[in-house]
């Protein structure tokens, strides 16, 4: 019965209300940490792994030899290549698809390349566009990144961090 008085006039006091409104009176004077996000961006952590790329030697080849070392120790099945031997006897890639909905961007695949061919870069901000199959980026596109960004991922592979 005591119990229910309390409640009552606790509830009738509106000490909750007037918590809340306690808190937000505090909040107001503290600095704002909002970001005005693309403006302004946040620090990435090194060990942040984000978009793939596929890289090349200075002198334009692909390095990716086609050794399948990365769709092997991709834990979610997301890599797919096909090879072929070319005139010269060397193994290429003809097909590299990776299926960004099915990655876990765990940084196996990267760990995995001799050559590193596959990088998983700083890229954050990406968005598919139209159906799944926007989702699935092939060898060309990935290529692309690479050649765009090659310059941050030099830097970021020529680093002594622990985790690269």
């Amino acid at each position: 019965m005591l119990n229910n008085i309390k409640q009552l006039i606790k509830s009738f006091s509106l000490s909750e209300l007037r918590g809340g409104m306690k808190i937000t009176a505090r909040e107001m004077f503290n600095k704002k940490i909002t970001v005005q996000f693309p403006e302004e961006r946040t620090p990435i952590s090194p060990r942040f792994r984000g978009l793939h790329a596929l890289r090349r030697y200075p002198n334009g080849e692909e390095r990716c030899i086609a050794c399948k070392l990365c769709e092997a120790v991709c834990p979610a099945n997301a890599i797919t290549i096909e090879s072929a031997v070319r005139e010269d006897g060397t193994r290429r890639t003809t097909k590299y698809d990776i299926d960004l909905f099915k990655c876990i961007f765990c940084g196996f695949c990267e760990e995995a390349c001799p050559v590193d061919a596959i990088v998983e870069t700083q890229i954050f901000d990406y968005a598919f566009v139209g159906s799944r199959a926007g989702s699935i980026f092939d060898k060309a596109h990935l290529l692309e990144i690479g050649d765009k960004n090659e310059q941050e991922i030099a830097a970021a592979k020529s680093e002594d961090a622990p985790y690269k």
